[in-house]
């Protein structure tokens, strides 16, 4: 076949057009090529956060040298300590951030439900500093309570540390996504809280059972999200995550030596499960941190430093393996500041829901907010705690929105269904001997916001408090008392032979009977929301006697002081801000109290006119690290009617519950000194030596006698003077407290032991 030169042609144009669609097409699969090579990849990394309590602060120490590496985060899926740590990365913080936070926190303080004292009212800190066991009575069948403690300490600071993203419900909006893990208490069923309020989600995560107690959110009711699922990274997978990290502090299974108490028992048989689970889902994390934490327990939060630092180092022996997926990833972490929290803040209105028995008005009154108002955080927060100190409610959860007019406080409260409730304490000091203490208190009564309480003490004097209070917030409130108060002494009988014309007789010590028969109507409320204000009425049955001396009626040998009854108008004004009742080392105390009395039927009595008033200041204040100084001063008089000796103030002795006119006075013995009047200073040094240990030195002086105001002899030279010696510790049932006194006039020591609390 003849080819010409067209031909020819045409096969040159073919062939060309053959090989540059093969030149292209081979440029475009080296295009393809270079766009999956893994330099140009945009991989989304997913970052898994295990529970296990305090060793979870090493995600702290592996987030550090995540930060390093470079990489972005993309999602966060934690659970217990991994949700508190991750929820925080996730909101803004970074690793350095997280440190300093975790470092400064009294975890203590935030695990209890030890309320500061100041977050309470004068009625609710005689409580909690009274009895040592308290227990649902409900349907009068004694139960356990839930949990050791509600969390509102961990949820007001966790609340205040996610402030700027309070206006966000969906966690995917977070500035990395989040998620975490809790538990359905009823099912066993894991439950992932991607939405809602931040803090609320957290907490359910992390309530430790035993620990806190269960949060219920929308209708469920949650316990800590390590007991369903605590390393969730099928989870994380499902939001999109091609790369996980995980970091694992979750305990290992405990050696058989070390399995001999119940706690390890129990804390094996928990660890079953996530240790079986991880066997699975190790090898799909790829990048695993396993902290080294096994000398570390789940409470161990005093070991921050240790713990961080062991983070640090897992996470760097995998700090190649983290630069590779860095180097797959086009875009950096995005910056996020997250705003300087100021202290001031000004709330425009209040919004409070979830409240059934307990009015608007007395929730207004426990935060001691009225809006529209400029208030700061703390004082927010001890609002919020006062709320939640009275028993009232599980929970008391609190959000801060953003408005035109300033921020609104939205309230939610979870009334307690416990409305009956058992309490015990057991004590013994010098003066009441032993006591075991029984109370019964039931809430809710009669009105929603009423509470009524009967103490019984059971022992060498038996006793017993009847109160019924309804607690109206701002507004007064209305109370109820009634009280039976019994002791009797051996004083010196020349110390009080004088001061109630006794007969010179051969004796040197006779027996006091004490016994105090009170009921009180009052009305009662804050002033200028820090002081408490009273008045009332009072009728009393007064019996003062002595079997040593004297004959009665009935020619039995009694000498009766006084068996009257006595009516009278009273009023009260009280500050407390000590921070500890016992061993003080900051904060004002103001007591003061009158009462005038307007009848009598005291054979004694020529006018039933008088006036018994007393007052008492104390200032405490730290002079040097763990070294506290408190001072004192006090004062009392009767004025009117002289012939009333029984009611005289009888001074000496050591002790925080004082009846009747009775005043403490180191170096002398209970009711060893007697006057209508006194004026008493008192100094006390005190050193923690360590945690809730206490050694105190103390030097007290006094005037008492008769006129002391009238004649001035109250500013003259001290005629008594005391110093004493001590030891405390402080306990969950209440101080212990040794103390020996010495008294330079009578050359003399004397010892105190006290044991409890004082009731």
């Amino acid at each position: 076949m003849q080819i010409t030169s067209k031909k020819i042609l045409n096969i040159l144009l073919v062939t060309m057009v053959f090989f540059a669609f093969n030149t292209l097409f081979s440029q475009n699969k080296s295009t393809s090529e270079i766009q999956i090579n893994p330099n140009e990849e945009d991989i989304k990394v997913g970052l898994v956060l295990s529970g296990g309590g305090a060793k979870g602060l090493a995600h702290i120490g592996a987030l550090k040298i995540i930060e390093e590496s470079g990489i972005r985060i993309d999602y966060i899926g934690g659970t217990s300590m991994g949700a508190i740590v991750g929820s925080l990365y996730a909101s803004g913080y970074t690793a350095k951030e997280l440190d300093s936070i975790f470092r400064i926190v009294d975890f203590d303080v935030l695990i209890q439900d030890d309320l500061p004292r100041r977050a309470k009212t004068f009625y609710e800190r005689e409580d909690s500093e009274k009895y040592a066991l308290t227990l649902p009575f409900d349907h009068f069948k004694i139960g356990l309570p839930q949990g050791l403690s509600k969390g509102q300490n961990f949820f007001n600071e966790f609340s205040r540390l996610t402030s700027h993203v309070h206006d966000i419900n969906d966690f995917s909006k977070l500035p990395i996504p989040f998620f975490c893990m809790s538990t359905n208490i009823a099912t066993g069923e894991q439950i992932l809280l991607d939405k809602g309020y931040l803090p609320e989600a957290v907490s359910a995560s992390g309530a430790l059972p035993s620990i806190f107690s269960p949060i219920e959110l929308d209708g469920i009711l949650m316990t800590d999200g390590g007991v369903a699922n605590n390393y969730p990274i099928e989870e994380i997978r499902k939001k999109g995550a091609e790369i996980i990290i995980g970091i694992d502090v979750q305990d290992s299974l405990i050696p058989r030596e070390q399995l001999n108490s119940v706690t390890n028992i129990m804390l094996q048989i928990s660890n079953f499960r996530t240790i079986k689970a991880m066997k699975n889902k190790m090898p799909q994390t790829d990048v695993y941190i396993k902290p080294s934490i096994s000398d570390f327990s789940l409470i161990a939060f005093d070991q921050v430093d240790k713990i961080i630092a062991n983070g640090e180092k897992a996470a760097f022996a995998s700090y190649e393996k983290l630069r590779a997926i860095k180097r797959r990833q086009k875009t950096s972490p995005p910056k996020v500041t997250v705003p300087k929290k100021s202290d001031t803040l000004f709330i425009n209105s209040l919004v409070i829901s979830g409240n059934e028995r307990y009015t608007r008005s007395y929730i207004k009154g426990k935060l001691k907010l009225k809006t529209p108002k400029t208030t700061t955080y703390k004082k927010l927060y001890e609002g919020i705690n006062n709320l939640s100190a009275t028993g009232n409610f599980d929970r008391v959860s609190h959000r801060l929105t953003d408005t035109e007019a300033g921020k609104e406080l939205v309230l939610n409260v979870k009334e307690s269904k416990n409305t009956m409730l058992l309490r015990f304490a057991l004590h013994y000091d010098d003066l009441y001997k032993t006591a075991a203490l029984v109370n019964f208190t039931k809430k809710s009564l009669l009105f929603n916001n009423d509470v009524l309480s009967f103490d019984i003490a059971l022992g060498d004097n038996i006793r017993y408090d009847f109160d019924y209070y309804i607690d109206k917030g701002f507004y007064w409130s209305i109370g109820l008392k009634n009280s039976f108060n019994r002791f009797n002494r051996n004083v010196e009988y020349d110390l009080v032979r004088e001061d109630f014309n006794l007969p010179d007789i051969e004796v040197n010590k006779i027996n006091l009977d004490f016994l105090d028969f009170k009921t009180q109507f009052y009305l009662e409320t804050l002033l200028n929301q820090t002081f408490s204000l009273g008045v009332g009425a009072e009728y009393r049955r007064f019996r003062l006697i002595s079997e040593t001396i004297g004959e009665d009626e009935d020619q039995l040998p009694r000498f009766v002081f006084d068996n009257s009854d006595y009516g009278s108008a009273f009023g009260y004004l009280r500050f407390d801000s000590y921070n500890n009742k016992y061993f003080p080392s900051s904060g004002f105390l103001f007591e003061g109290d009158a009462n005038y009395y307007l009848l009598d039927n005291n054979p004694n009595s020529e006018d039933s006119n008088f006036v018994v008033a007393k007052a008492n200041f104390g200032y405490a204040f730290n002079l040097f690290n763990k070294t506290s100084v408190n001072l004192e001063l006090s004062a009392g008089g009767r004025f009117g009617e002289e012939n009333l000796r029984s009611l005289n103030f009888f001074v000496g002795g050591f002790g925080a519950k004082t009846i009747n006119n009775n005043v403490p006075f180191y170096g002398y013995n209970f009711l060893n000194i007697v006057g209508d009047s006194y004026a008493k200073a008192a100094i006390t040094f005190d050193y923690e030596i360590f945690s809730k240990n206490h050694i105190n030195a103390s030097a007290n002086y006094a005037n008492v006698g008769n006129n002391l105001f009238d004649n001035g002899q109250w500013l003259e030279s001290p005629e008594y003077s005391g110093y004493a010696l001590g030891y405390g510790l402080e306990t969950f049932a209440g101080p212990i407290q040794i103390k020996y006194s010495y008294s330079p006039e009578l050359k003399e020591g004397e010892w105190y032991f006290s044991v409890g609390f004082w009731f």
